[in-house]
C-alpha cells in the first residue's frame, strides 16, 4: 500500500517513515523513491516504527498523508458502476471489495448502515486501491436510490434466491448492492431492488465470503452489459 501511494499519489504525502535496520538505512523504501521523497524522510528506530503501525506489519515503511477526502454524491452518480455496501463494517472484507471493484471495472463505492469507517485500515487492506477509488458513506441510501432509479440507473442486490448471475446482461447504468454477512441485505434497501442476482454453487454450500462474491459479481456486471 505504501509503495503503491508513494508512486501514484505524491501530492497526498506528508512524511515517509523508515525504520532502520542496522546499516541499510533505506530499509524498504527504493532508491528511486528515497531520493524523491529525501526532504519528507524521517528514520526510526525499529520500536517505534512497530508502535506507529499498532501492530500491523509496517516492512519497514509507514507514510503520514492528507486525510482521505470522500466523493459527494453528485461526483458518484456521474458514473455508470456503482458498488453499494449495505451494512458492512469490516475493513478487511470492505478493503478486498475495493480492491476488486478497482481491479475489475466498477466506478464507485457508497456505503451505507455506517457512520464512519477507518479509512486508513481500509487504505491497508486494499493495498491501496483506496486512494484510486471514489468512496462515499451516505444516511440517506433511499434517497440516493430513487435518484439514481430516475437517471436510469437499475439496481441489483446480491442474494443467494437471485438469477444466475452468469445467465444476466445488466444495464449500462447499474448498481450493485451487497449486504452484510450476518443479515445479507436490510429490509429497506431490498424494497428497492430491481433485480436480484446469485452465483451458481458448482456443489451443496451455503454461500461465499462478501469480498470473494463481490469479485465474481462485479466481473461478471463489468462485461455482460447490455
Amino acid at each position: 500500500m505504501c509503495l503503491h501511494a508513494l508512486e501514484h499519489h505524491e501530492n497526498k504525502i506528508k512524511t515517509v517513515y523508515v525504520a532502520q535496520k542496522g546499516a541499510n538505512s533505506k530499509g524498504a523504501l527504493p532508491k528511486a523513491l528515497f531520493h524523491k521523497y529525501h526532504d519528507k524522510i524521517k528514520f526510526l528506530e525499529e520500536k517505534w516504527a512497530q508502535s506507529m503501525s499498532k501492530g500491523g506489519n509496517h516492512q519497514g515503511l509507514l507514510i503520514e498523508m492528507e486525510e482521505y477526502e470522500e466523493a459527494s454524491f453528485s461526483q458518484i452518480k456521474q458514473n455508470d458502476f456503482i458498488v453499494v455496501l449495505d451494512g458492512l463494517t469490516d475493513v478487511g472484507n470492505i478493503g478486498a471489495i475495493v480492491r476488486s471493484a478497482h481491479a475489475l471495472g466498477a466506478d464507485a463505492i457508497i456505503v451505507s448502515g455506517v457512520r464512519q469507517l477507518n479509512m486508513a485500515a481500509i487504505a491497508r487492506s486494499s493495498s491501496g486501491a483506496l486512494l484510486d477509488m471514489s468512496l462515499m458513506i451516505t444516511t440517506n441510501i433511499l434517497d440516493n436510490f430513487n435518484e439514481l432509479k430516475q437517471l436510469g440507473f437499475s439496481i441489483y442486490g446480491a442474494s443467494m434466491e437471485g438469477e444466475n448471475v452468469q445467465a444476466m446482461t445488466f444495464s449500462p447504468k447499474r448498481v450493485l448492492v451487497l449486504g452484510s454477512e450476518g443479515k445479507g441485505l436490510s429490509g429497506k434497501v431490498f424494497g428497492k431492488i430491481d433485480h436480484t442476482v446469485s452465483i451458481e454453487m458448482k456443489h451443496a454450500f451455503d454461500s461465499l465470503n462478501v469480498s470473494a462474491a463481490a469479485a465474481i459479481l462485479i466481473h461478471r456486471m463489468g462485461h455482460a452489459v447490455k
